[in-house]
């Protein structure tokens, strides 16, 4: 047997699990993940067909299989039973306790059919990985959040929020329609049309108070996430250009792009970084002070006051 006959039978085996992932599964969106043409697709598409798997395909929609019919559990190889670990200890700590407990169930029916050998592997790395999440994801009065959060865009239901917004005195109640969840700089956020502002509107999780289901259907037709993050309202932006020793700037790499960066050039031992910044009162003042002692405000004068104002305020806490 031929590499590419291995190679090819490899890929239907492969794009058979997909097939039974999902209820419709588009002939593009088989030919991106593995590579290949759609004409390569529909011909492994025959195959299967051929060897008895009964395939529904509809023009324009995608490929399906036939309610009712399951091949036996697919066996994973050492590689994919130690993803397991990763994925296990992501949903411990990333998820609310019903999700993490949903996850872990399933995860015990997966682990039930590894061979003995993946099963030592796996309990061998499971004691030996820990993940621990830099802030607080969600509030312990809504234990289940992402669950009704999850239910509410799939079958496109309304949900009863009580949030406490960063600026706002008081929490505040409202119905909104999620459109989408994502992780960022640490947070889990939603993206739902507010009724109440009568606009697209990004809510942390963590800053949600309640969270009740309702049988109120959506009154919208949302597009996708990607769609509506792209869509971002004008901000008000303020230039920011500092001065930071080489020997540090490498340090805060992986944080500057959240504080509006732009550029950056070389000025001998020294690295000039320009940012645009939306938040240069608390989030950038504050963020400048981690590393203020290695670093010099170019502009603008109201940074350095704002810096000023903090520290003058610490050193009372500290004195007081």
């Amino acid at each position: 047997m031929g590499f590419d006959t291995v190679k090819r039978f490899d890929r239907i085996v492969a794009l058979l699990v997909q097939l039974q992932s999902k209820r419709v599964v588009k002939a593009q969106e088989l030919a991106d993940r593995f590579e290949v043409s759609l004409r390569t697709i529909y011909r492994d598409i025959r195959t299967l067909e051929a060897s008895g798997v009964p395939i529904i395909s509809e023009a324009g929609v995608g490929y399906s299989i036939m309610e009712g019919y399951r091949l036996p559990p697919v066996m994973f190889t050492r590689e994919e039973a130690g993803s397991f670990v990763a994925a296990e200890k992501l949903m411990q700590k990333f998820t609310d306790k019903t999700l993490g407990a949903y996850h872990e169930s399933a995860m015990f029916k997966v682990k039930s059919i590894l061979r003995g050998s993946e099963k030592d592997w796996v309990s061998a790395l499971e004691t030996q990985v820990t993940i621990d999440p830099a802030q607080v994801l969600f509030n312990d009065e809504v234990p289940n959040a992402l669950e009704l959060l999850f239910e509410s865009i799939a079958e496109k239901k309304q949900v009863f929020l009580t949030y406490h917004s960063l600026e706002a005195q008081e929490p505040s109640t409202r119905y909104i329609e999620p459109v989408g969840l994502f992780h960022e700089n640490n947070y889990w956020y939603v993206i739902a049309h507010c009724h109440l502002r009568k606009a697209y509107r990004h809510f942390r999780t963590d800053r949600m108070l309640g969270i009740q289901r309702t049988e109120r259907p959506f009154q919208l037709s949302h597009g996708t996430l990607d769609e509506l993050r792209a869509q971002k309202e004008p901000e008000n932006k303020t230039k920011v250009r500092i001065l930071i020793d080489r020997k540090i700037a490498r340090y805060i790499g992986g944080s500057k792009k959240h504080y509006g960066f732009i550029s950056e050039k070389s000025v001998k031992d020294q690295v000039e970084m320009t940012f645009m910044t939306t938040d240069l009162e608390n989030g950038f003042a504050r963020w400048y002070l981690m590393f203020g002692d290695y670093a010099k405000i170019l502009e603008p004068e109201h940074l350095k006051t704002r810096v000023n104002e903090i520290l003058e305020k610490t050193k009372q806490g500290l004195f007081s």
